[in-house]
């Protein structure tokens, strides 16, 4: 059997069906406490053991909002919880710490019912109280580094939460909102009684300081399925169940099922591989470039599982270039879209589908992830790989080759300039070697850079680049990545200079792009819609628009792929959806 074959072959054999979600919701009727998804789970559990997984740096705080940094967020994500969350297999928002919800007919009052007798991990009662703390003091504080301002704000107007009683709160909107549930789903909430002392507002730089890492696990507490017990730095973070863990399963068995989680720091991701086959990690994250010697061990016979699978929140590498690069000829040609389309061009897709992720990525979208309801197809506007395309428009721009084959800058300087990547990331160290390759093959020379992957989203927002290979995942409306997408958003690496001053709201115009100012302004309209369809209309047209002006290129979508050991039990794969979670999973018998 060849690869590629076999690669499909796995790729699809993926098991049954799963519960109807009228199914489910009798099934939580009949096991009576059951809170949780029924497709969550292949079988019921058993308490106990250690689940043992890597982290690929070291974390930088335990406070959520003073740093953006995933490796922290993954640790965190245990600990605490959000109101609601999109279903691993439809996509569609369930409950988490909100029980029910409800949107007035002028889309503009979004009523909450948060669920009853949850308590944090010190035992002190959950209440609407944390979440308009949460919302109000914290995650729209523009002043803390992973505020949430963006999509907690209507027409430039915040929105406003109400309480109505201890389990009931209200979100009020000046305009019509039509991703409001969307963007309740992006902050986890955080227990007031701990943490408003603090003065978010008053002192952002004093509660950016609090909950440390070196911070006493003991003050952190949540509402999630574990709590932090002890971490030493650079080696591991262990958590332990949570003793007020309030989740249950099917058969209203609490969750989760181990009683400790532990994360080896390892930054190497083929020590992590090494370390994963040697039975000393559990499960691992994986690429489509590992996929196939995994999934041949276990064809083989060694106990592990190798799935694969379709999901929205995959991140699809781009290719981005500084607009505000101190090279003025470089500035010149980064910001010229000619320029831009003769290196789109020089991005062999099919070659980085078919040998960086063997087959298991798409062509992408351009800001939104291919078959959701959000997509518009724009992959006629990718264009097919032609070097000879790409030095034409080159040629065009008047970057003539020398006598030594190098293109030329105006002032005569060879045409060359930095590419920084994640060098300990195997997808981006491939697709970086390729693309020198390819465009050296057009007289451009391409400085490769590789840095840690912990500091790429630094190095782009700090505008320390030239040119970067960078990813952010997709998420199930636009609107949620309206920080990145929309001219001015702290996430809007690639044109810092149209960012607002500190303290304004408002960027800078005068320095946008027409076609820039159309985003912008698709984004403004967009926000303000109830009416889905309506919106959908306008995303459309942004997509057009950056499909044909290519502030970034897009390069393709990864498959969602991952490993684990055969003892664990609950992960799994379902109608091409990979299924496990921290507190679901357990260690079999």
């Amino acid at each position: 059997m060849n690869r590629r074959r076999f690669l499909r072959q796995a790729a699809l054999g993926l098991g049954a069906g799963v519960l109807t979600p009228g199914l489910w919701a009798r099934g939580l009727a009949q096991g009576g406490a059951a809170n949780v998804p029924a497709n969550l789970f292949q079988e019921i559990g058993r308490r106990g053991g250690t689940l043992t997984l890597p982290l690929g740096s070291t974390p930088q705080s335990w406070n959520y909002f003073a740093v953006i940094d995933n490796f922290a967020y993954t640790v965190l994500n245990n600990v605490f919880d959000r109101l609601m969350q999109l279903d691993q297999i439809s996509f569609e928002l369930v409950g988490v710490l909100a029980e029910s919800w409800s949107i007035s007919k002028d889309a503009r009052t979004t009523t909450v019912k948060l669920r009853s007798g949850i308590k944090w991990s010190d035992g002190t009662p959950f209440t609407a109280d944390d979440v308009l703390f949460t919302f109000t003091e914290v995650a729209s504080n523009t002043n803390l580094r992973a505020n949430q301002a963006a999509t907690l704000t209507v027409a430039g107007v915040p929105l406003r939460f109400e309480k109505v009683d201890d389990l009931t709160f209200r979100v009020i909107s000046s305009k019509p909102y039509g991703a409001v549930l969307q963007a309740l789903t992006f902050s986890p909430i955080l227990p007031r009684h701990k943490l408003a002392q603090f003065k978010p507002k008053e002192d952002p730089g004093g509660f950016s300081r609090i909950w440390a890492t070196n911070t006493d696990p003991k003050e952190i507490v949540g509402t999630g399925p574990f709590i932090l017990q002890s971490y030493v730095p650079d080696q591991k973070v262990t958590l332990v169940r949570n003793p007020n863990s309030w989740r249950r399963d099917p058969q209203g068995n609490p969750l989760p099922y181990f009683d400790r989680l532990e994360y080896l720091i390892i930054r190497d991701p083929n020590v992590q591989i090494a370390q994963f086959r040697a039975g000393n990690l559990d499960q691992v994250p994986i690429t489509g470039a590992q996929f196939p010697e995994l999934k041949r061990l276990e064809v083989g016979g060694a106990k592990i599982r190798v799935l694969s699978g379709s999901t929205i929140y995959t991140s699809p590498p781009h290719w981005g270039f500084n607009f505000d690069v101190p090279n003025p000829e470089l500035r010149e040609f980064f910001r010229n879209l000619t320029f831009r389309k003769a290196m789109q061009f020089a991005v062999n897709r099919k070659r980085i589908i078919e040998d960086v992720y063997n087959g298991l990525a798409v062509l992408p979208g351009h800001g939104v992830a291919p078959g959701t309801f959000w997509y518009y197809d724009t992959r006629s506007y990718l264009g097919e790989f032609s070097l000879e395309r790409a030095a034409g428009l080159l040629d065009s721009l008047g970057l003539r080759r020398g006598s030594d084959g190098q293109r030329r800058l105006p002032s005569g300087r060879v045409l060359e300039f930095a590419f920084t990547y994640a060098s300990d990331s195997a997808p981006f160290a491939a697709i970086a070697a390729i693309l020198q390759n390819d465009l050296r093959q057009i007289g451009v020379k391409l400085n490769l850079q590789g840095i840690q992957q912990g500091t790429l989203l630094a190095t782009a927002t700090g505008g320390n680049f030239e040119s970067i290979l960078m990813a952010y995942g997709d998420q199930p409306d636009p609107q949620l990545r309206k920080d990145i997408w929309q001219p001015g958003g702290q996430l809007n690496y690639w044109h810092r200079s149209v960012w607002p001053d500190r303290g304004s709201s408002e960027p800078k115009f005068d320095q946008m792009f027409p076609w820039e100012k159309n985003i912008w302004e698709i984004f403004r309209q967009a926000e303000q819609l109830g009416d889905q369809n309506e919106r959908k209309r306008l995303y459309d047209r942004w997509q057009l628009l950056f499909a044909q002006n290519l502030p970034v290129i897009m390069i393709a979508k990864p498959t969602a792929v991952a490993a684990g050991h055969a003892r664990l039990g609950n992960f799994f794969a379902r109608d091409n959806r990979i299924i496990f979670t921290n507190f679901s999973m357990f260690e079999k018998a």
